[in-house]
């Protein structure tokens, strides 16, 4: 492909995202806001509150705690992060990248984490919806969002 027409085509892209954003509303506070919550999240984790990662998910979440082992509900998203919490599990997190479409959000970043193996890293795939109060709260975390790439799945 011509270099003119790969930037005809990244500029087509980027001017009909940049609509797509104007014709939402107000795509910079939405992901200033979705940030705010993965923020809050990866905070609390930090730092041990449980509590406060627990008030960044839905009630009915659901959250991958290992690929293909979906966990839902907040008594076993509390019993499953205080396990995480308890190990001392702790997380360098990459850039953040953030879609909106209405009232629903995707949230993407990669993380890394020291392990007994070495180190780990993942894609962390985020679904976040507005509540009624303007806030956002994540519906589906999949931290392991890259795991069907690995060979052999």
């Amino acid at each position: 492909m011509s270099t003119s027409l790969t930037t005809a085509i990244s500029t087509l892209a980027m001017a009909s995202a940049l609509a797509a954003g104007a014709a939402a509303g107000e795509p910079e506070a939405g992901q200033k806001a979705i940030l705010n919550t993965i923020a809050t999240m990866t905070s609390s984790f930090a730092a041990g509150d449980l509590d406060g990662v627990l008030t960044t998910y839905e009630e009915g979440a659901a959250v991958v705690s290992a690929p293909g082992q979906p966990v839902r509900g907040r008594e076993e998203l509390a019993v499953m992060f205080g396990q995480f919490i308890e190990a001392g599990i702790d997380f360098d997190y990459g850039t953040h990248d953030v879609v909106i479409a209405g009232d629903i959000g995707l949230h993407l970043m990669k993380w890394t984490s020291a392990t007994p193996d070495g180190q780990q890293s993942a894609l962390s795939v985020a679904v976040l919806r507005r509540q009624p109060d303007g806030n956002w709260r994540m519906v589906i975390d999949h931290p392991f969002g890259d795991h069907v790439m690995v060979d052999g799945n």
